[in-house]
């Protein structure tokens, strides 16, 4: 007997934050049109996150969406300071540039930070989503989902109208946030090294400039009303957001409007303060909300046919922007998997990896995130800046069997971009090139296809690379100029060389030279076979 699905898809995605709205848009441009639920009527009203680092902003480059990213930055990109201080009329611990130490040079990226706030990210990846075939139902919860060896049943109910449909998928992509509704129902558990603090949250308006002293700041970090306070300005001028840590027994209900505004005037360090508490988003009967700040990573990232991703598989504190852009990065490592293998050019075991890459990267942004904020709450300027961001952020290495490694194999988790060396396992190193006069990066080069990287005097790769199906080539110093002569130092080959990247533009294998015995065309279909997992099935 045929069951009566109502919907079929090749992917279900349970989230419709930024992470499963990416991961819908990534799959789009890669042919896979994917179905997305989300409970909530729409996305995100409130600016939750608030800056998109550059290893974000370089994968909607690739997606030609930067511009209009940028375009759309809200009034953070003029507010660059972060101070700690006892309050925010008092003595200052530390007053930094907050993207100084880590805006990537020229030399290391083409992508700068952008200061968006995620609700207006959320409605850009959104609307692209949809125009490139993504069914998007807002409004929708997941009721229940079975999973089986070929794929996930789920139930899904329409909160407006009450009605259920049942929707066969091949996958489900998990993205449904902290509350791990989808991985707690799996039984997967999470590791959550050190405590958690529980944070209420309130919006008021109040004129603060006798004490801003014209400091234009996107963070402050205040020692009163308690350790761990924090003021944030929001986009209409004059409206503040304040986040009070609070003692076990508490609850946001014992957040009177009263004392929300003594907190405020003991943060401030203004006595008689006016201000008016004004509900976080228009029409909501309250205007105390609440949140834990702590981290937890998943135990594991797969489940046979459902996968976690972002804050449902990792949380961090929010120090260091990580946590939205762990999520995107999250969804650009799985999307180009999930493509390969539906379209049968790859086998199940390379969905293994997804779990192998990201599950170690969420550990060290967690433990490096964990510091950070200990550094702003109680530390200096210099305490702040002393890890080195940047690193984390463009430079961490992958070890998975999508990844064909060389030896010695590094010790360190990450490298510094500053001084790439092109080995297997990170991101592909950014250097400029020239194409009929127009200025481009490496990275442009990689916009969702396997890309072969040729040296200038690469002519036996060049003479049987392109006759790869699902191959992009370019031969660097012949295709394309390369002005600044970077190409063959950043990425660690000779003028013969070749250098293989992934999809998701990490250095999946590379020949320094030209294969020994020739026959470069042999070798990149052994490389390739091993690189999709030959030894699973393909779906």
């Amino acid at each position: 007997m045929t069951t009566p699905y109502d919907d079929r898809t090749a992917v279900l995605i349970v989230g419709g934050g930024i992470t499963g709205l990416s991961a819908a848009l990534f799959l789009t441009r890669l042919g896979v049109r994917p179905m997305l639920v989300e409970r909530h009527p729409s996305t995100a009203i409130t600016p939750q996150a608030r800056a998109f680092n550059p290893r974000s902003m370089e994968i909607y480059r690739s997606l030609g969406l930067e511009e209009e990213i940028r375009g759309r930055q809200s009034i953070l990109a003029g507010l660059p300071e972060m101070i700690g201080a006892d309050t925010l009329a008092g003595r200052e611990r530390f007053r930094v540039d907050l993207l100084a130490h880590v805006r990537p040079p020229s030399s290391v990226g083409p992508a700068d930070w952008a200061m968006i706030d995620q609700d207006e990210l959320e409605r850009i990846v959104r609307c692209h989503a949809e125009s490139g075939g993504a069914d998007i139902r807002f409004g929708t919860e997941l009721v229940s989902f079975d999973a089986d060896d070929d794929g996930v049943t789920a139930v899904v109910r329409d909160l407006r109208t009450g009605a259920d449909r049942c929707v066969r998928a091949d996958y489900l992509v998990a993205a449904d946030g902290h509350r791990a509704g989808v991985r707690g129902r799996l039984g997967i558990g999470a590791d959550q090294p050190g405590p958690v603090t529980h944070v209420a949250y309130f919006v008021f308006d109040a004129d603060l400039t006798a004490v801003l002293r014209e400091r234009r700041f996107l963070l402050a970090y205040l020692d009163r009303p308690v350790t761990g306070t924090v003021l944030v300005p929001l986009r209409t001028p004059g409206r503040w957001m304040l986040g009070v840590p609070y003692r076990p027994g508490e609850t946001p209900g014992d957040f009177s409007e009263g004392r929300c505004a003594e907190l405020a005037r003991l943060a401030t360090g203004v006595e008689d303060l006016d201000l008016t508490l004004v509900p976080p988003v228009p029409g909501w009967p309250w205007k105390v909300s609440h949140s834990t700040v702590g981290g937890w990573v998943a135990h594991r990232y797969r489940a046979g046919r459902v996968f976690i991703a972002g804050d449902a598989a990792h949380v961090v504190p929010p120090s260091g922007s990580y946590g939205a852009n762990t999520g995107i990065a999250d969804a650009h490592n799985l999307a180009w998997k999930l493509a390969a293998v539906i379209g049968g050019r790859a086998g199940d075991a390379l969905l293994d990896t997804y779990e192998t890459e990201r599950r170690p990267v969420a550990l060290l942004t967690l433990e490096t995130a964990t510091r950070h904020l200990a550094g702003r709450h109680e530390g200096t300027g210099e305490d702040v800046t002393a890890i080195d961001d940047l690193t984390m952020i463009l430079g961490y290495r992958y070890d998975s069997p999508a990844i064909i490694p060389e030896t010695p194999a590094p010790e360190a988790p990450a490298e510094d971009p500053r001084a790439p060396g092109g080995r297997p396992g990170l991101r592909a190193p950014h250097v400029w090139l020239e194409r009929a006069g127009t200025r481009l990066s490496t990275l442009d080069l990689f916009t969702g296809a396997f890309t072969l990287l040729i040296g200038p005097d690469g002519a036996e790769w060049a003479a049987e690379a392109p006759g790869r199906a699902g191959l992009d080539v370019h031969r660097i110093g012949v295709d394309l100029r390369d002005s600044e002569g970077r190409f063959c130092e950043a990425y660690g080959i000779t003028r013969t060389g070749a250098t293989l990247v992934r999809p998701d533009g990490f250095v999946a294998w590379r020949s320094k030279q030209s294969p020994r015995g020739g026959r470069p065309g042999r070798r990149l279909e052994e490389v390739l076979a091993r690189l999709l997992a030959p030894d699973a099935r393909p779906r």
